[in-house]
């Protein structure tokens, strides 16, 4: 077994135009002083970091990792949640969705598709340059719409979706692959993975392409009512990278899941901050302890209701309480009776 790297945190909730959080030197710094020593990085944020220019530039790269380190942190993974988005839209939301976008890219949804294809690329060499080998995503979504088969989806429709989806990611999984890093694809709604079937879909469609796999987020699937503890005994070897989320779901005589269109805090599912929802983050890290997961734990703080330096601070001490310091002995080494094969065969009768 192995111990979990951690605490990180994922700084796209905390970039903002005000310091301390305008730079990347100075949220380092405030984050360090949370109790963090590692950070994941939203790829599209020009005033943390710049995407083109890691990729084309190691040297770049190493004043990245500089800064941070001056600051006692380390970067865990890049994220291109934004772009991978952009990878596969339905026109449906075409406009909600152009605003991820290069400004002379929107309004025109091919040349947005080639355009996130190509930060994809790009976010597979900058990863290589960074040392990296991990990478987090979203795989967008064409069959979203059709989640809710009313009226009755027509035969082939999804499997179409599936299809092209496959089609678009396929030649970035080789791009990262070439590069030695995973693509690990937050499953989200939204996203057309969603879930685990979902996931298992398109991992048939890339021929298990070994660079497809997974960013846990158990609050993702609280929302859903789907199993997360035995989604981690279904999913562990394709599980690179986690995000520590916590969440709460309260049934209600007036809404489910779909939340009856309601803001956040009307919401019956909701996102809050590590400790203050109902995800069971003791079994979720034994888990995880269990199947070997040596990444990092990175706190993603998503909460309708505290604020968000409050949720950063108390999430650090929340994962260095859960992370598991493996063992290097069994609990009962002390009773060990020093038997060899000889002795076993004979404490069995067998002669």
């Amino acid at each position: 077994m192995k111990t979990m790297k951690g605490p990180a945190i994922f700084l796209a909730q905390f970039a903002s135009d005000e310091a301390p959080f305008n730079t990347l030197p100075s949220i380092a710094r405030w984050m360090a002083d949370a109790g963090y020593v590692g950070i994941q990085l939203p790829s599209w944020d020009g005033r943390l970091f710049d995407l083109a220019k890691a990729a084309e530039s190691k040297d770049y790269c190493d004043e990245v990792k500089g800064v941070l380190g001056a600051e006692g942190i380390e970067l865990t993974e890049l994220s291109t949640h934004l772009q991978g988005q952009l990878v596969a839209v339905h026109p449906a939301y075409d406009e909600a969705f152009d605003g991820f976008a290069a400004p002379e890219v929107r309004g025109n949804p091919s040349a947005r598709t080639e355009w996130a294809i190509d930060q994809m690329m790009k976010a597979a060499k900058a990863s290589q340059n960074l040392g990296l080998t991990d990478h987090a995503s979203f795989s967008g979504a064409l069959a979203w719409p059709y989640i809710y088969p009313w009226p009755q989806r027509p035969a082939g429709l999804v499997e179409t979706a599936f299809d092209e989806l496959a089609r678009r990611w396929t030649p970035i999984l080789n791009a990262f692959d070439e590069a030695g890093v995973n693509v690990c694809y937050e499953i989200h709604p939204g996203e057309d993975l969603h879930d685990g079937i979902t996931f298992e879909m398109f991992l048939e469609r890339v021929n298990n392409h070994p660079r497809a796999n997974i960013l846990y987020d158990p609050s993702h699937f609280e929302l859903q009512q789907l199993d997360y503890l035995g989604f981690i005994e279904h999913y562990h070897e394709r599980i690179k990278m986690f995000h520590v989320k916590d969440a709460e779901f309260v049934r209600s005589p007036k809404q489910g899941v779909y939340g009856g269109y309601q803001g956040w805090v009307d919401r019956a599912g909701r996102f809050r901050s590590l400790g203050d929802g109902t995800i069971d983050f003791s079994g979720i890290f034994s888990q995880l302890t269990a199947h070997d997961y040596a990444g990092w734990a990175v706190v993603e703080w998503e909460c309708c209701l505290k604020h968000p330096e409050d949720g950063a601070r108390e999430g650090a001490q929340f994962v260095r309480d859960h992370i598991i310091r493996v063992t290097e002995k069994a609990f009962d080494d002390f009773a060990d009776g020093g038997t060899d094969e000889a002795a076993n065969r004979r404490m069995l009768g067998i002669r």
